[in-house]
């Protein structure tokens, strides 16, 4: 509430007041002093008093509009996507799209084939839909076509069928030769693509900006000229064929030109066209075997041929959340977008899409390991690896060697003897007991080298209700079978090391349960 403070003999109303009470209470509180005739202030029907709320309603909207606006101009306490995108732009840090899922594809065909196949970027193949689950498509995202040759493979024996493994896929659908618009001249032009969630990458060096993310065209009379996506056209040049992509916070991208001094101006009467991607999310980071559909390869699909994924989707994330960009941005700042020192590398790697947990570690004179993992855990897919190698070749020193290798996954086996009191239904303590459990493991909520705690276990299990006691019967690491329950109750792990839940069907839910029937229960 409001305080009338006394200042050099004077009352002298605390400005505090901002709610619709504390503001009503302090103009009242003002009416013996200013409006000394106005006695009958408390009733309620009186007109002033109809006035005094009307004024306070109007002071609590406006107070709360300047809480906003000062709170959305600072980064450390903006809470909308809009003001976090405006802000970290400041510092040349723009927020990850999602990022698409990928996997390696087996393709198989009946004995008899011997023609060649020819896949072709958009080629797709999707997983099975369901009736509460849509089906995922997955498409061929190389820039040259894949030629497969089933002449030169030999039928297995046992199955009769030629195979062929290794096609790589990404999660998505290419959008192609969609018209942005015609130019019109003018600097500064801005065409915004038609499908949200575009799938963009930053720009690299090895790879020209939009090879594999956004393909940008002009057209005018029969002259066609490609453009190249920066991060920036503060560094552009008058006359170069360079733009850049603003995604805002509904996930729409749209593509900015120059000014004719910094970056080219479309010609007049050209017509804009771009292909790109879009999807990404966790919803790509499908399990080994889902993948079982061509969805749009005739070639193949006329051959009677077959598809599998023998090992699940990974990499496939999100867009990047507004508490992860403001805790991130500082350090790839901070870095001068250079990789010199190892957390350099961690900043940058970490702001790349689909890069979940990584850890720099210098392994030569010249030479640094990225141990990484994708978004979601899993192992990293050639596609990621390749991206992020093209993502630090205009970043590291000149003769420095980047490396990506996987994390080491340890799978953390737990077996609890638990009794529950005999009024909660038994399987849904066990459920919760082992939710409890999963979440202590949660790839979000494990790191490199983290030491993992028995205690902890107890303590989230105990907490469940309709726990009556638990007993821990094993804590131990998935690859030393001895001792049953580690000594200290203390699960070390190594350097590039991160637990995890383990696959094992008794555990995989989180822990294993053995249910105790108390006497007379």
């Amino acid at each position: 509430m409001v305080d009338i403070v006394p200042v050099d003999g004077r009352p002298v109303i605390d400005y505090m007041a901002r709610d619709y009470e504390s503001l009503l209470q302090a103009m009242r509180e003002q009416i013996p002093r200013k409006l000394p005739q106005w006695t009958d202030f408390t009733n309620e029907a009186d007109f002033g008093n109809v006035l005094l709320q009307l004024f306070a309603h109007i002071g609590d909207i406006l107070s709360y509009y300047q809480d906003r606006v000062a709170n959305e101009s600072f980064l450390g306490t903006a809470r909308t996507r809009r003001s976090v995108i405006d802000h970290l732009r400041l510092i040349g840090y723009e927020l990850s799209t999602a990022a698409p899922a990928a996997t390696s594809l087996t393709l198989s065909v009946p004995g008899s084939v011997d023609t060649v196949v020819t896949l072709a970027k958009g080629d797709a193949f999707a997983t099975t839909s369901a009736k509460d689950r849509p089906s995922v498509r997955f498409e061929y995202t190389g820039d040259s076509p894949l030629t497969i040759d089933f002449g030169a493979v030999s039928a297995d024996p046992a199955t009769g069928r030629k195979t062929v493994a290794g096609v790589l896929v990404q999660e998505g659908r290419l959008i192609r030769d969609e018209l942005l618009g015609t130019s019109d001249g003018t600097p500064d032009q801005r065409f915004p693509l038609a499908h949200p969630r575009a799938l963009l990458g930053p720009p690299t060096a090895s790879r020209p900006a939009g090879g594999q993310d956004l393909a940008l065209v002009t057209t005018l009379a029969g002259t066609v000229d490609a453009w190249t996506r920066r991060e920036s056209l503060a560094f552009s040049q008058a006359g170069r064929d360079e733009y850049v992509v603003e995604v805002d916070e509904n996930d729409r991208a749209t593509v900015v030109f120059g000014d004719g001094t910094f970056g080219a101006i479309p010609r007049q009467g050209a017509h804009i066209t771009a292909t790109y991607r879009v999807g990404g999310g966790s919803a790509g980071n499908v399990p080994a075997g889902a993948v079982t559909t061509i969805a749009d390869a005739p070639q193949l699909a006329l051959l009677g041929a077959q598809v599998t994924n023998p090992l699940p989707a990974t990499g496939g994330a999100e867009r990047e959340d507004i508490a992860h960009a403001v805790r991130q941005a500082p350090a790839v700042f901070r870095s001068l977008r250079r990789a010199v020192t190892a957390p350099d590398f961690e900043a940058l790697a970490l702001s790349h899409r689909g890069v979940g947990k990584v850890r720099a570690a210098a392994t030569g004179w010249n030479e640094i390991t990225l141990y990484v993992a994708p978004e979601g855990g899993g192992k990293v897919s050639d596609v990621l690896t390749a991206d992020l190698i093209g993502y630090f070749e205009d970043k590291r020193m000149l003769s420095q060697i980047v490396e990506i290798a996987d994390v080491d996954y340890v799978p953390v086996f737990v077996t609890a003897e638990i009794a529950v009191q005999s009024f909660y239904a038994p399987a849904d303590v066990v459920a919760a007991v082992q939710a409890a459990a999963a979440e202590l493991l949660a790839f979000d909520r494990v790191d490199f080298q983290q030491s993992v705690y028995l205690s902890r276990f107890y303590e989230d299990s105990q907490s469940v209700p309709g726990v009556v006691f638990v007993n821990i019967t094993e804590f131990r690491r998935g690859d030393r079978p001895t001792p049953v329950i580690e000594p200290h109750g203390t699960i070390t792990l190594g350097p590039n090391e991160v637990p995890v839940v383990p696959t094992d069907a008794d555990y995989a839910s989180g822990l294993k349960v053995v249910l105790i029937e108390q006497a007379g229960g």
